[in-house]
């Protein structure tokens, strides 16, 4: 049997990670300046983060959700913690596309309604009503299209009322930063605006933090930055630093109803350890705080090089988006079987710094090196 041939790959297979560093099968160590599409929060192979699966593994892998899983219970209590949400409810599924379908099913059971706002360049995931909300055409196939969506420019409160005065819309969803749309920032003030229009309007805001959340912006999540409570957040990628893992926090404005939603891996035991893991070691190792150090550290850099290819640097934390006027396709190449660093990218000319959010200031600089070298011979 032959894989379905949908990724264009690198000729690299990675086969060992530590810290922010990955080996290949070749030997050869790359600097992870990427965290495999902000995945690995905390570092590849924490010792704490193996020894917790590893112990939870020998007693018990999984069980459904028709019995008492405690260990749901103890992240949710320290979710709310972390994050500042204590009085929201959790509910816990396995990929953040599907964290995305169950939060605008929700909206949807709650007023009643069809429609969805969305934002020019959004990316939410590739399931069927996710896939509907990104703004790519070219991932929407016809059977998606029966949901009925409206995209409209973000940083445009004015457009969001049009739409919200229509009384069909049953939810807005916006990424606290837009990852794959190019690290596009929505103003702190637009997302206030949005808190109020939706409050005005009963319509529920969904902000997906699934790149942007846990700790990547130098907050838990993105839009605190703007001192708003959203009626659903959704969570995934660095939850569970690369065990498959979502998530929603449901605001008190939702009334559970058994059968309203469901799941069969969802929040099962090894992703809950795998989770209660990832925030015991951002704690005791302030990640969150390192991420909005490192981030400004990296960001103030790399604004302050004289190389006229740059058009723009924008992002938050650990979450950064170096613009360039033309393709960065060669930049990457070189980064990568060069200088033996991976980057991410959002386009054909914006290159994308996810990586892990314990990355030392001495791994920032050996990349701003590298990569210095590299646009020195694009010059």
């Amino acid at each position: 049997m032959k894989l379905f041939d949908v990724y264009p790959l690198f000729d690299i297979e990675v086969v060992k990670g530590s810290g922010c560093l990955v080996w290949d099968s070749k030997g050869n160590e790359y600097l992870d300046l990427y965290g495999g599409h902000a995945v690995i929060s905390v570092g590849h192979s924490h010792p704490v983060y193996i020894q917790a699966i590893t112990q939870q593994l020998e007693k018990l892998g999984f069980y459904s959700n028709f019995v008492v899983n405690s260990l749901q219970q103890t992240f949710a209590d320290r979710l709310g913690k972390a994050c500042g949400y204590d009085d929201y409810s959790l509910f816990l599924v396995n990929t953040g596309a599907e964290a995305n379908e169950n939060a605008m099913k929700l909206a949807s059971f709650h007023n009643g309604k069809k429609r969805i706002v969305s934002f020019r360049h959004s990316f939410h995931g590739r399931t069927s009503a996710a896939v509907r909300v990104t703004d790519n055409p070219t991932i929407i196939a016809p059977i998606n299209e029966l949901l009925p969506v409206t995209y409209v420019q973000m940083n445009d409160a004015e457009a969001v009322e049009t739409e919200l005065k229509k009384g069909d819309v049953s939810s807005v969803i916006i990424e606290g930063i837009q990852g794959v749309g190019g690290i596009l920032m929505p103003d702190d003030q637009f997302i206030r605006d949005l808190r109020v229009l939706c409050t005005k309007y009963k319509v529920i805001l969904i902000l997906d933090e699934i790149q942007s959340g846990y700790g990547r912006s130098g907050k838990f999540f993105a839009h605190q930055y703007a001192g708003i409570q959203p009626d659903i957040i959704t969570i995934a990628k660095g939850i569970a630093n690369g065990f498959p893992m979502s998530g929603m926090l449901i605001s008190p404005l939702f009334t559970p109803v058994y059968g309203m939603l469901g799941t069969t891996f969802g929040g099962n035991h090894l992703a809950c350890t795998a989770a209660i893991a990832v925030l015991e070691i951002m704690q005791q190792e302030q990640l969150i705080e390192n991420a909005r150090q490192i981030g400004e550290y990296l960001f103030n850099e790399i604004q302050k090089l004289q190389y006229a290819g740059i058009k723009e640097v924008r992002g938050r934390g650990l979450m950064i988006g170096i613009e360039f006027h033309d393709s960065i396709k060669d930049i990457r190449n070189r980064l990568l079987f060069e200088e033996k660093v991976f980057t991410g990218v959002a386009g054909t000319n914006i290159i994308r710094l996810l990586p892990p959010l314990s990355l030392s200031k001495a791994e920032a600089d050996e990349f701003l090196e590298k990569f210095k070298k590299v646009l020195d011979c694009k010059k």
